[in-house]
Protein backbone atom coordinates (compact mmCIF):
# COMPACT_ATOMS: atom_id res chain seq x y z
CA UNK A 1 0.00 0.00 0.00
CA UNK A 2 1.69 3.34 -1.02
CA UNK A 3 1.59 6.56 1.14
CA UNK A 4 0.56 8.53 -1.57
CA UNK A 5 -2.92 6.43 -1.45
CA UNK A 6 -4.76 8.92 0.52
CA UNK A 7 -6.55 6.20 2.34
CA UNK A 8 -2.64 4.54 3.62
CA UNK A 9 -1.89 8.74 4.62
CA UNK A 10 -4.77 8.58 6.46
CA UNK A 11 -4.18 5.37 8.16
CA UNK A 12 -0.60 6.24 9.19
CA UNK A 13 -1.50 9.66 10.67
CA UNK A 14 -4.29 7.91 12.58
CA UNK A 15 -1.63 5.23 13.96
CA UNK A 16 0.67 7.66 14.86
CA UNK A 17 -1.56 10.18 16.52
CA UNK A 18 -2.59 7.09 18.57
CA UNK A 19 1.35 5.56 19.70
CA UNK A 20 2.46 8.92 20.14
CA UNK A 21 -0.04 9.68 22.43
CA UNK A 22 0.46 6.42 24.36
CA UNK A 23 4.15 7.12 24.19
CA UNK A 24 3.16 11.07 25.57
CA UNK A 25 0.33 9.97 28.20
CA UNK A 26 3.46 9.48 31.18
CA UNK A 27 3.52 13.56 31.20
CA UNK A 28 -0.30 13.65 31.62
CA UNK A 29 0.03 11.50 34.64
CA UNK A 30 2.80 13.51 36.11
CA UNK A 31 0.72 16.50 35.76
CA UNK A 32 -1.34 15.21 38.26
CA UNK A 33 1.10 15.30 40.63
CA UNK A 34 0.64 13.05 44.36
CA UNK A 35 -3.00 12.04 43.09
CA UNK A 36 -2.28 8.37 44.26
CA UNK A 37 -2.76 5.80 41.39
CA UNK A 38 -5.53 3.77 42.91
CA UNK A 39 -7.86 7.23 42.24
CA UNK A 40 -5.62 8.07 38.55
CA UNK A 41 -7.46 4.38 37.40
CA UNK A 42 -10.56 5.25 39.37
CA UNK A 43 -11.43 8.44 37.96
CA UNK A 44 -10.23 7.23 34.02
CA UNK A 45 -12.85 4.61 34.51
CA UNK A 46 -15.83 6.31 35.45
CA UNK A 47 -15.02 9.57 32.81
CA UNK A 48 -14.34 7.09 30.30
CA UNK A 49 -17.99 5.71 30.66
CA UNK A 50 -20.42 8.80 29.58
CA UNK A 51 -17.15 9.47 26.52
CA UNK A 52 -17.80 6.09 24.94
CA UNK A 53 -21.22 6.06 25.69
CA UNK A 54 -21.44 9.54 23.26
CA UNK A 55 -19.08 8.28 21.28
CA UNK A 56 -21.19 5.11 20.01
CA UNK A 57 -24.81 6.70 20.34
CA UNK A 58 -22.68 9.42 17.66
CA UNK A 59 -22.10 6.01 15.33
CA UNK A 60 -25.26 5.03 16.27
CA UNK A 61 -24.07 1.31 17.21
CA UNK A 62 -26.49 0.66 20.47
CA UNK A 63 -28.13 -2.01 17.94
CA UNK A 64 -24.63 -3.96 17.06
CA UNK A 65 -23.58 -3.56 20.54
CA UNK A 66 -26.74 -5.18 22.11
CA UNK A 67 -26.41 -8.22 20.11
CA UNK A 68 -23.29 -8.60 20.62
CA UNK A 69 -23.89 -8.84 24.59
CA UNK A 70 -27.08 -10.81 23.76
CA UNK A 71 -24.05 -13.73 23.87
CA UNK A 72 -23.14 -14.47 27.71
CA UNK A 73 -19.65 -15.73 26.31
CA UNK A 74 -19.13 -12.14 25.19
CA UNK A 75 -20.31 -10.76 28.42
CA UNK A 76 -17.99 -12.65 30.57
CA UNK A 77 -14.71 -12.31 28.21
CA UNK A 78 -15.64 -8.63 28.86
CA UNK A 79 -15.56 -8.90 32.17
CA UNK A 80 -12.31 -10.80 32.35
CA UNK A 81 -10.51 -8.03 30.40
CA UNK A 82 -12.33 -5.42 32.00
CA UNK A 83 -10.52 -6.71 35.32
CA UNK A 84 -7.27 -6.99 32.49
CA UNK A 85 -6.91 -3.37 31.26
CA UNK A 86 -7.70 -2.19 35.12
CA UNK A 87 -4.40 -4.03 36.32
CA UNK A 88 -2.93 -2.71 32.99
CA UNK A 89 -3.73 0.77 33.70
CA UNK A 90 -3.12 0.28 37.69
CA UNK A 91 0.70 -0.86 37.38
CA UNK A 92 1.39 1.63 34.33
CA UNK A 93 0.35 4.61 36.51
CA UNK A 94 1.71 3.07 39.60
CA UNK A 95 5.24 3.06 37.24
CA UNK A 96 4.77 6.78 36.66
CA UNK A 97 4.23 7.76 39.65
CA UNK A 98 6.74 6.02 41.26
CA UNK A 99 9.33 7.17 38.64
CA UNK A 100 9.84 3.52 37.20
CA UNK A 101 8.67 4.61 33.78
CA UNK A 102 11.96 2.60 32.39
CA UNK A 103 10.25 -0.60 33.30
CA UNK A 104 6.87 0.28 31.95
CA UNK A 105 8.67 1.45 28.68
CA UNK A 106 11.03 -2.17 28.76
CA UNK A 107 7.30 -3.94 28.97
CA UNK A 108 5.83 -2.30 26.29
CA UNK A 109 8.73 -3.13 24.26
CA UNK A 110 8.09 -6.92 25.16
CA UNK A 111 4.84 -6.94 24.68
CA UNK A 112 4.52 -8.02 21.20
CA UNK A 113 6.93 -11.19 21.93
CA UNK A 114 4.87 -12.39 24.91
CA UNK A 115 2.08 -12.17 22.58
CA UNK A 116 4.02 -14.65 20.36
CA UNK A 117 4.70 -16.56 23.53
CA UNK A 118 1.28 -16.99 24.31
CA UNK A 119 -0.02 -17.53 20.59
CA UNK A 120 2.44 -21.01 20.75
CA UNK A 121 1.24 -22.20 23.99
CA UNK A 122 -2.69 -21.03 23.38
CA UNK A 123 -3.15 -20.90 20.37
CA UNK A 124 -0.69 -23.94 19.27
CA UNK A 125 1.34 -21.28 16.83
CA UNK A 126 4.33 -21.96 14.97
CA UNK A 127 6.57 -19.50 15.02
CA UNK A 128 10.12 -19.42 12.72
CA UNK A 129 13.66 -19.64 13.64
CA UNK A 130 14.15 -15.96 14.26
CA UNK A 131 10.98 -15.08 16.08
CA UNK A 132 11.76 -17.40 18.42
CA UNK A 133 15.59 -16.28 18.63
CA UNK A 134 13.80 -13.15 19.60
CA UNK A 135 12.04 -14.79 22.47
CA UNK A 136 14.95 -15.88 23.61
CA UNK A 137 17.18 -13.13 23.74
CA UNK A 138 14.17 -11.38 25.10
CA UNK A 139 13.93 -13.57 27.78
CA UNK A 140 18.01 -13.77 28.50
CA UNK A 141 17.90 -9.78 28.67
CA UNK A 142 14.76 -10.46 31.64
CA UNK A 143 16.87 -12.59 33.40
CA UNK A 144 19.78 -10.63 33.32
CA UNK A 145 17.72 -8.48 35.43
CA UNK A 146 16.71 -11.45 37.97
CA UNK A 147 20.47 -12.29 37.73
CA UNK A 148 22.23 -9.02 38.43
CA UNK A 149 19.41 -7.04 40.69
CA UNK A 150 18.24 -10.41 42.63
CA UNK A 151 14.54 -9.55 41.46
CA UNK A 152 11.93 -10.12 38.89
CA UNK A 153 11.26 -6.57 36.73
CA UNK A 154 7.92 -7.27 37.93
CA UNK A 155 6.68 -3.62 36.92
CA UNK A 156 7.61 -5.18 33.24
CA UNK A 157 6.48 -8.11 33.15
CA UNK A 158 3.00 -7.51 34.60
CA UNK A 159 2.53 -4.92 31.80
CA UNK A 160 3.60 -7.43 28.78
CA UNK A 161 1.69 -10.20 30.15
CA UNK A 162 -1.63 -8.06 31.04
CA UNK A 163 -1.25 -6.16 27.57
CA UNK A 164 -0.80 -8.91 25.50
CA UNK A 165 -3.31 -11.51 27.35
CA UNK A 166 -5.97 -8.57 27.05
CA UNK A 167 -5.15 -8.39 23.09
CA UNK A 168 -5.20 -12.12 23.16
CA UNK A 169 -8.86 -12.51 24.81
CA UNK A 170 -10.64 -9.21 23.02
CA UNK A 171 -9.53 -10.79 19.56
CA UNK A 172 -12.74 -13.65 20.82
CA UNK A 173 -15.21 -10.98 20.67
CA UNK A 174 -16.28 -9.62 17.76
CA UNK A 175 -16.85 -6.14 19.49
CA UNK A 176 -15.72 -3.05 18.10
CA UNK A 177 -13.02 -1.04 20.33
CA UNK A 178 -14.98 1.61 22.11
CA UNK A 179 -18.25 -0.29 22.07
CA UNK A 180 -15.79 -2.85 24.58
CA UNK A 181 -14.67 -0.36 26.37
CA UNK A 182 -18.00 0.81 27.02
CA UNK A 183 -19.00 -2.18 28.34
CA UNK A 184 -15.59 -2.79 30.31
CA UNK A 185 -16.16 0.70 32.37
CA UNK A 186 -19.28 0.05 32.87
CA UNK A 187 -18.77 -2.88 34.61
CA UNK A 188 -15.99 -1.64 36.43
CA UNK A 189 -17.76 1.68 37.61
CA UNK A 190 -19.42 0.50 39.91
CA UNK A 191 -16.05 -0.34 42.05
CA UNK A 192 -14.34 2.68 40.76
CA UNK A 193 -17.00 4.70 42.24
CA UNK A 194 -17.17 2.89 45.56
CA UNK A 195 -13.71 3.73 46.03
CA UNK A 196 -14.23 7.22 45.09
CA UNK A 197 -17.01 7.64 47.39
CA UNK A 198 -14.95 5.76 50.36
CA UNK A 199 -11.95 8.02 49.62
CA UNK A 200 -14.23 10.76 49.79
CA UNK A 201 -15.73 9.44 53.15
CA UNK A 202 -11.97 9.62 54.56
CA UNK A 203 -10.97 13.13 53.07
CA UNK A 204 -8.67 11.60 50.73
CA UNK A 205 -9.66 11.94 47.75
CA UNK A 206 -8.04 14.48 45.45
CA UNK A 207 -10.83 15.67 42.99
CA UNK A 208 -12.13 18.57 43.84
CA UNK A 209 -9.46 19.99 45.63
CA UNK A 210 -7.33 21.73 43.18
CA UNK A 211 -9.23 22.94 39.63
CA UNK A 212 -6.06 21.96 37.25
CA UNK A 213 -5.91 18.77 38.89
CA UNK A 214 -9.56 18.28 38.88
CA UNK A 215 -9.98 18.89 35.00
CA UNK A 216 -7.09 16.61 34.09
CA UNK A 217 -8.70 13.85 35.98
CA UNK A 218 -12.03 14.69 34.47
CA UNK A 219 -9.77 14.69 31.04
CA UNK A 220 -8.85 11.17 31.52
CA UNK A 221 -12.24 9.61 29.67
CA UNK A 222 -11.29 11.66 26.96
CA UNK A 223 -7.31 11.20 27.07
CA UNK A 224 -8.55 7.07 27.24
CA UNK A 225 -10.62 6.74 24.41
CA UNK A 226 -9.68 9.31 21.67
CA UNK A 227 -6.29 7.32 21.05
CA UNK A 228 -8.31 4.05 21.42
CA UNK A 229 -10.37 5.43 17.90
CA UNK A 230 -7.30 6.36 16.52
CA UNK A 231 -5.63 3.63 16.57
CA UNK A 232 -8.33 1.31 15.36
CA UNK A 233 -9.43 3.76 12.55
CA UNK A 234 -5.83 3.49 11.54
CA UNK A 235 -5.53 -0.15 12.06
CA UNK A 236 -8.29 -0.86 9.34
CA UNK A 237 -6.05 1.10 6.70
CA UNK A 238 -3.04 -0.02 6.81
CA UNK A 239 -1.28 -3.85 6.90
CA UNK A 240 -1.20 -4.97 10.02
CA UNK A 241 2.44 -5.63 10.22
CA UNK A 242 3.22 -1.94 9.45
CA UNK A 243 1.04 -1.17 12.53
CA UNK A 244 3.41 -4.11 14.46
CA UNK A 245 6.35 -1.54 13.49
CA UNK A 246 4.76 1.82 14.55
CA UNK A 247 3.47 0.76 17.99
CA UNK A 248 7.47 0.44 19.15
CA UNK A 249 7.35 4.12 18.90
CA UNK A 250 5.17 4.09 22.17
CA UNK A 251 7.31 3.12 24.65
CA UNK A 252 10.54 4.48 22.51
CA UNK A 253 8.85 8.08 23.54
CA UNK A 254 8.63 6.21 26.89
CA UNK A 255 12.36 5.58 27.26
CA UNK A 256 13.39 9.05 25.83
CA UNK A 257 10.81 10.83 28.32
CA UNK A 258 12.03 9.06 31.14
CA UNK A 259 15.72 9.15 30.07
CA UNK A 260 15.75 13.04 29.60
CA UNK A 261 12.45 14.39 31.77
CA UNK A 262 12.38 12.28 34.38
CA UNK A 263 15.63 12.01 35.30
CA UNK A 264 16.13 8.08 35.64
CA UNK A 265 19.09 6.36 35.97
CA UNK A 266 19.87 4.07 33.40
CA UNK A 267 22.22 1.25 35.60
CA UNK A 268 25.12 -1.28 33.37
CA UNK A 269 22.52 -3.82 33.58
CA UNK A 270 19.52 -2.27 32.61
CA UNK A 271 21.61 -0.73 29.18
CA UNK A 272 22.65 -4.49 28.79
CA UNK A 273 18.91 -5.73 28.94
CA UNK A 274 17.46 -2.85 26.91
CA UNK A 275 19.96 -3.51 24.28
CA UNK A 276 18.69 -7.38 24.13
CA UNK A 277 15.16 -6.34 24.00
CA UNK A 278 16.09 -4.23 21.18
CA UNK A 279 17.84 -7.28 19.20
CA UNK A 280 15.04 -9.16 19.82
CA UNK A 281 12.90 -6.48 18.78
CA UNK A 282 14.80 -5.88 15.53
CA UNK A 283 14.74 -9.58 14.74
CA UNK A 284 10.56 -10.09 15.53
CA UNK A 285 10.80 -6.92 12.72
CA UNK A 286 12.97 -9.63 10.64
CA UNK A 287 11.14 -12.06 10.97
CA UNK A 288 8.03 -10.04 10.27
CA UNK A 289 9.06 -8.41 7.21
CA UNK A 290 10.62 -11.73 5.81
CA UNK A 291 7.05 -13.10 6.09
CA UNK A 292 5.90 -10.83 4.43
CA UNK A 293 7.42 -11.07 1.48
CA UNK A 294 6.77 -14.88 1.49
Amino acid sequence: MALQDPQAAKGYAYSMAAFVWWGLFPLYVRALGDTPPLEVVAQRIVWSLPVCALLISLARQWGELRRALARPRVLVTLLCTASIIAGNWLVFIYAVWSNQLLSASLGYFISPLVSMAMGMVFLGERPGRLRLAALILAGLGTLNLVLHHGELPWIALALAASFSTYGLLRKQVRVEAVGGLLVETALLTPLALGWLFWSGWHGELVFGQDWTISLLLAGAGLATTLPLIWFTAGARLIPLHTLGILQYSGPSIQFLIALFLFDEVVSPTRWLTFFMVWAAVALYLAASFKSKRA
